[in-house]
């Protein structure tokens, strides 16, 4: 695969040189890369899945090791590899409903230990196989002799055939089937703002006063929607330092209509009792309810428990990251450029080394991300509805396959 190569050659030096930031831009290039590499594998005789598993996972660990602090390429390498295997599940499915099976195709006397089962049971049974534990998979009423079919002592030649003939159909399906997907998946990604920023009317009420930090494209849209249906709200837009992003977003809402009133982070405190509702974006939801979001934010979430003010979170679902904080392959944060904080210029002299000859007396940290805990956050909108963080599990074991949650970049450098 010469070409899909070069492509993903070209995407890991992007990310490795930030180039491409930010969730939703790595999240539909990392797609549109793995759609690529899906179209031009070449399929063997057997064991289609696996070897596009295996394709696609080769291919995720090169970008994911490219960038860790972009938990979407991860994110999305998972969810392609859970679409793999539920599309060759449905095929597997469809090829045993093909065949007819079912309790009235055995003999009840030749097989009485080991009765048949429908093909529904043992969709069932292997649907559940994909997801991570849960109450509900528990609940089910999936016996376990439905993983495997009843076994046959009769007509071999005959099932081989058939056996041959199916492996064929698949092989040419499956592919097809998984691109479908992966097109439903890139197009979920596209639209994930505007079927946010439909529910916007249901959270924001009149004459109500909400309160952002930087500039989230996520949170402007749902704004902007919600001033659409004729809402008439005040927006309290933290600047964001060092980037002073919320002076962006600050112009935006003003050139919509909106009443805007731009504070200093430092003034969230002062600001937050005369707040409704506390409205932020996020860079990543991880699997207990946490979020990763740009630098302030947990102050802002500190200071809305402080005065029992909603904080609100509005993410896509492609941010949804099945790993858990403490995981060891998952960097929550990297360090920016001091030039964002200091002109090296006007602290060129504050930044030489000691009397002693170690290091610097003068140290400039620039992190990029905050963590916030999920007992600080109320309540989640996704472009699949509002969950409580507690919920999150459930979607995310909706999302990913328990055999995939661990995908280690290699070292590409």
């Amino acid at each position: 695969m010469p070409d899909v190569q070069a492509l993903v050659n070209d995407f890991v030096l992007k990310l490795k040189r930030r180039k491409i930031e930010g969730s939703h831009a790595t999240a539909k290039q990392t797609a549109e890369i793995l759609r690529s590499v899906v179209s031009q594998h070449r399929m063997p005789y057997t064991n289609q899945a696996a070897s596009l598993i295996d394709a696609v996972r080769a291919v995720g660990e090169q970008m994911i090791a490219a960038n860790p602090v972009e938990l979407a390429v991860g994110n999305i390498v998972r969810r392609v590899l859970h679409i793999i295997r539920e599309e060759d599940l449905s095929s597997t499915t469809t090829a045993i409903e093909g065949l007819g099976l079912s309790d009235d195709d055995v003999d009840g006397d030749e097989n009485e230990d080991h009765p048949a089962l429908s093909a529904a049971v043992l969709a069932a049974a292997a649907r559940s196989t994909l997801r991570a534990p849960s109450l509900q998979t528990l609940l089910e009423d999936i016996p376990v002799s439905a993983a495997a079919p009843p076994n046959s002592s009769s007509g071999g030649d005959s099932e081989g055939r058939s056996k041959s003939a199916e492996k064929s159909s698949r092989s040419r399906k499956l592919k097809h089937d998984v691109i479908e997907a992966m097109n439903e998946l890139i197009q979920d990604i596209d639209t994930c703002h505007e079927q946010i920023s439909e529910q916007a009317v249901e959270h924001i009420h009149q004459n109500e006063v909400i309160l952002t930090l930087g500039r989230s494209r996520t949170v402007k849209e749902f704004l902007y929607a919600a001033k659409e249906k004729k809402r008439s709200f005040r927006v309290f837009v933290a600047e964001g330092a060092p980037r002073y992003q919320g002076h962006v977003l600050a112009k935006e809402l003003v050139a919509k209509g909106l009443q805007t009133t731009v504070i200093t982070d430092s003034a969230v405190f002062a600001m937050i009792s005369r707040v409704n509702m506390v409205i932020v974006g996020a860079h990543a939801i991880m699997a207990n309810g946490g979020v990763v979001a740009p630098v302030g934010i947990n102050m802002v979430a500190l200071a809305a428990q402080k005065h029992a003010v909603p904080f609100v979170v509005v993410a896509g679902s492609h941010k949804l990251c099945p790993l858990y904080p403490h995981n060891p392959e998952v960097l929550l944060n990297e360090l920016k450029s001091p030039s964002d904080l200091l002109d090296f210029g006007e602290f060129s002299d504050c930044m030489d080394f000691g009397i002693q000859g170690g290091s610097p007396l003068l140290h400039v940290v620039n992190p990029t991300f905050d963590y916030i805990p999920p007992k600080l956050v109320s309540l989640f909108i996704t472009d699949t509805g509002g969950h409580n963080p507690s919920y999150i599990y459930r979607l995310i074991a909706d999302y990913y396959s328990a055999d995939d949650l661990v995908v280690q970049g290699k070292s590409t450098s």
